[in-house]
């Protein structure tokens, strides 16, 4: 059994099983495959969802932050967004396949059919994810857990 996190053209994003990638491509075909939400059968995969870690002999991008913002609604929505990635960060690793540091390597695979398709996560360098992404592999950068051992 495989999973996939599919969407409808009104962004309902909504999980379902399958016993393989073409059975899903043949119910997707044949209509069958359903959004709960609006009951769309135009139905595409969604984007599969990399951790990104920088490396820690390479310069990373600069990331926009708030830090110590003493607004009130600064700190609600740092709290809120918080709490949004948490709950992504679970549903990606309740749901699709951890493979590493291999991630690049087995995003690649399945773009262009050589592995069997299904949702992953892993780790790759921000060089790998552009690469990725300059090659036309649907992924999703997620931001970093945040530590609570610190």
């Amino acid at each position: 059994m495989i999973v996939f996190d599919l969407k409808c053209p009104h962004n309902h994003t909504f999980e379902a099983w399958f016993r393989s990638s073409a059975d899903y491509e043949t119910q997707r075909e044949q209509g069958i495959v359903e959004c709960p939400f609006c009951g769309s059968t135009d139905i595409s995969k969604a984007l599969m969802a990399p951790n990104v870690a920088a490396k820690s002999n390479s310069k990373s991008a600069p990331v926009p932050a708030v830090t110590n913002s003493q607004d009130p609604k600064v700190q609600e929505l740092a709290a809120q967004a918080q709490e949004l990635f948490q709950k992504v960060r679970e549903h990606v690793e309740d749901s699709c396949d951890y493979v590493g540091n291999d991630f690049a390597e087995e995003a690649r695979k399945i773009h262009y059919g050589e592995s069997e398709e299904r949702g992953i996560y892993g780790e790759s360098t921000a060089e790998e994810t552009q690469e990725l992404l300059d090659e036309g592999v649907e992924i999703l950068p997620l931001p970093a857990a945040r530590r609570s051992d610190a």
